[in-house]
C-alpha cells in the first residue's frame, strides 16, 4: 500500500479516538479562545475541538501534500470549511506566522522519522506568548480500553507499514536538548508519549 493510502486509512480508523483525546487537550489548554493549529499527516482532532467550541480560529499545517485534499474534504463533511483553514506546509511549518498560535497539536509527531522530522524549534517559533503545544502520540488518557481494543490491532499494522519506531522518554529528552528547548518542555506518559511545550 502507498503511504498516502495508509495515512488515509489510519486517520479514518482513529476517528472514534478523537473525542477522548480532544478532552485531554481541552483540559490541558484550559481556554475556549485563541488560534489552534494542528500539524502533520495525522490531523483531525481540530474538527472535534471546533465542534466543541474550543478555540476561536483553526488551521491545519498539512503535509505531505497528499494530505491536503483529505483535510479539505473532511472539513466540508463537518461543515467546517469556512472555519478550519487548510495550509499546505512541511515540517518547518512554512506558511505559519511567528507567534500566531495559542495551541499547537502534532499527533504522531515523534514516531515516523522516515516520513518527516519534528522541528521543535519551528513549533516553538509559531507559538504566541503563553502558547502551548501538545506533541507526540498515543490514545490519550480518557480513551476507554474497549475503544482502543476495537482499533488497536489494525492501528499497529498500519503504523508498522509506515515505519513507526519505538521511543523512550530519554530519547525524546535528547531531541529536546539538541533543540535547546528542554527548559520549555515537559514530557508526559499519560495516555501515550507527549511533549507539552509552553512559551
Amino acid at each position: 500500500m502507498e503511504t498516502d493510502t495508509l495515512i488515509e486509512e489510519l486517520n479514518l480508523l482513529w476517528k472514534p479516538i478523537r473525542p477522548f483525546l480532544a478532552r485531554q487537550i481541552e483540559e490541558l489548554y484550559g481556554r475556549r479562545d485563541g488560534h489552534i493549529l494542528e500539524i502533520g499527516p495525522f490531523s483531525g482532532l481540530i474538527f472535534a475541538l471546533a465542534q466543541k467550541n474550543v478555540g476561536q480560529s483553526f488551521s491545519i499545517a498539512a503535509f505531505p501534500q497528499a494530505a491536503v485534499p483529505l483535510y479539505r474534504q473532511e472539513a466540508r463533511k463537518h461543515g467546517l470549511e469556512d472555519r478550519v483553514r487548510i495550509i499546505e506546509s512541511d515540517g518547518s511549518l512554512i506558511g505559519i506566522a511567528d507567534d500566531s498560535v495559542d495551541l499547537a497539536i502534532f499527533r504522531g509527531a515523534l514516531f515516523f522519522p522516515t516520513l518527516f522530522r519534528v522541528d521543535f524549534g519551528a513549533i516553538y517559533r509559531t507559538l504566541s506568548t503563553e502558547g502551548i503545544a501538545f506533541v507526540g502520540g498515543g490514545f490519550g488518557k480518557h480513551t476507554p480500553p474497549e475503544v482502543i481494543s476495537q482499533i488497536g490491532k489494525r492501528s499497529e499494522q498500519l503504523n508498522a507499514a509506515m515505519g513507526r519506531v519505538r521511543l523512550t522518554v530519554e530519547s525524546v529528552q535528547d531531541q529536546l536538548r539538541s533543540s535547546h528547548l528542554e527548559g520549555k518542555c515537559e514530557i508526559t506518559t499519560e495516555g501515550g508519549l507527549w511533549v507539552v511545550m509552553k512559551k
